[in-house]
């Protein structure tokens, strides 16, 4: 009776490169029943490599695999046109990045498929790191992007990564290696137009209110007081921030829906520009809810400040308890409390793993229900500070209105305008749009002969 047959012998990869990327790339594979086969220039004084992986020079390791991962820079590129022959109908998986966009005319892989026009060239692999592959999927993003020009050569390389535990993503043909090899260089595409807009407008009202508040006290009556510039100033230029920013995430969504009553129709593409202030709401909201944050903390430590003391000793007398001040301003510490409250809840919503676990209902309805009460609670919360200050000329230094006044314009445009869509009139025409009604002609035609 013969012997059972013996288990297959895991198929050999080949590894070109023995950097950080090819040695993690290789102790991967290794963990996923792979054999590792590594090409080097010095084969006999490559560095520390996974144990069991056998190193050979470029040529023998390429002809024992048919799939050959390239771990080597571009500018290196050229040896691999000597033994060409060799890689003939192998399937070179490129793994490279360059350090900065649009250095070469053509993609790194589109440049290694012209030096070796008889292989497959794939591009894989290159938005993970190292330390990704090291520490496994659960710890680094699952998801790999390839694209190549032989449907059966990225089957290939997507087996690999799926037993590598790793999620595949077909981009197609290898012309889109060039935006594949941009994906590592972005940094942080969309929170660009966020960052901008908020240093813009701290910066603004940080120099507006040092002039009204700092300068003009100096100039009129010769007091300085420089010292609030680090805590007094910034817990006014960050609260407007913050409810400017808010507002800002609910402005274009009221915009979009006036300009889908006026067209009359929902599938009409909308601006550019509204286009692109929609998208980055979740960033615009996230600013704002860390501005928030930092209001709070420098609320939190004005009772232990030096000048808070002094200024306590200084007014040390009895004063007679009103009922009016004191709605004012637990009503004033209410609102600013239970809005910052659910600023919180509609940053943790925001979250992935979050919003994930919800239904569509369930997100918008915190999203937009809650968050319209989050910004007319900051809102209200603003209001109760600035009371009755309007009404005093000393209140506009310099001609020129409060902080505070400011932050109000544009959340009180937005809650009108979100009260006129709450009408039944225009919510009933705009939830009709929304589910594909459109006008007709008829209508517009009725519509400008009134105009007219």
């Amino acid at each position: 009776m013969t012997r059972a047959a013996a288990a297959p012998e895991p198929e050999p990869l080949c590894v070109f490169g023995t950097g950080d990327f090819g040695r993690s790339l290789g102790q991967r594979l290794q963990q996923t029943a792979y054999r590792v086969v590594y090409g080097s220039r010095r084969p006999h004084s490559c560095g520390p490599l996974p144990q069991g992986a056998q190193v050979m020079s470029h040529v023998a390791a390429a002809q024992s695999a048919s799939v050959v991962f390239v771990c080597i820079h571009r500018e290196n590129y050229d040896f691999l046109e000597t033994f060409a022959p060799q890689l003939k109908g192998k399937v070179l998986v490129d793994v490279s990045n360059n350090p900065k966009k649009n250095i070469y005319p053509e993609a790194n892989a589109e440049y290694l498929q012209r030096l070796v026009p008889g292989a497959h060239v794939v591009k894989a692999f290159n938005t993970l790191s190292a330390w990704a592959l090291q520490n496994g999927p659960s710890d680094a993003s699952r998801q790999v992007y390839l694209c190549g020009n032989s449907s059966e050569a990225k089957q290939a390389v997507a087996q690999v990564a799926t037993k590598l535990g790793l999620t595949v993503l077909d981009r197609g043909s290898l012309a889109a290696a060039r935006e594949l090899e941009d994906f590592p260089l972005e940094l942080f595409p969309e929170w660009r137009l966020p960052f901008r807009l908020a240093i813009s407008l701290v910066a603004f009202l940080f120099f507006y209110l040092l002039i009204r508040d700092i300068i003009y006290e100096y100039v009129v009556n010769g007091k300085d007081i420089s010292f609030r510039i680090m805590v007094s100033l910034a817990n006014k230029v960050f609260p407007i921030a913050s409810l400017i920013m808010l507002s800002l995430c609910y402005l274009p969504g009221i915009i979009a829906a006036f300009l889908q009553l006026y067209r009359g129709t929902k599938y009409k593409r909308f601006p550019d520009w509204l286009d692109r202030w929609m998208l980055c709401r979740k960033q615009l909201g996230l600013i704002a809810l860390g501005f928030a944050v930092l209001h709070v903390l420098y609320t939190l430590i004005i009772p232990i400040r030096y000048v808070a003391g002094a200024q306590i000793i200084k007014e040390n007398q009895t004063t007679v308890f009103d009922t009016t001040v004191a709605w004012r301003g637990d009503s004033f510490y209410s609102t600013g409390i239970l809005g910052f409250g659910l600023y919180l809840l509609l940053g943790i919503t925001s979250l992935p793993s979050v919003s994930n676990a919800l239904s569509w209902r369930e997100f918008s309805f915190v999203q937009s229900k809650l968050g319209y009460l989050t910004l007319f609670l900051c809102t209200l919360h603003t209001y109760l500070y600035g009371r009755d200050k309007f009404l005093f000329p000393s209140t506009y230094k310099w001609y020129t209105p409060p902080g505070y006044m400011l932050s109000l314009v544009v959340p009180s445009v937005v809650i009108v305008l979100k009260l006129l869509i709450l009408l039944p009139c225009v919510d009933s025409r705009l939830t009709r749009i929304r589910r594909g009604w459109e006008r007709t002609d008829q209508e517009e035609d009725s519509k400008e002969s009134l105009l007219t």
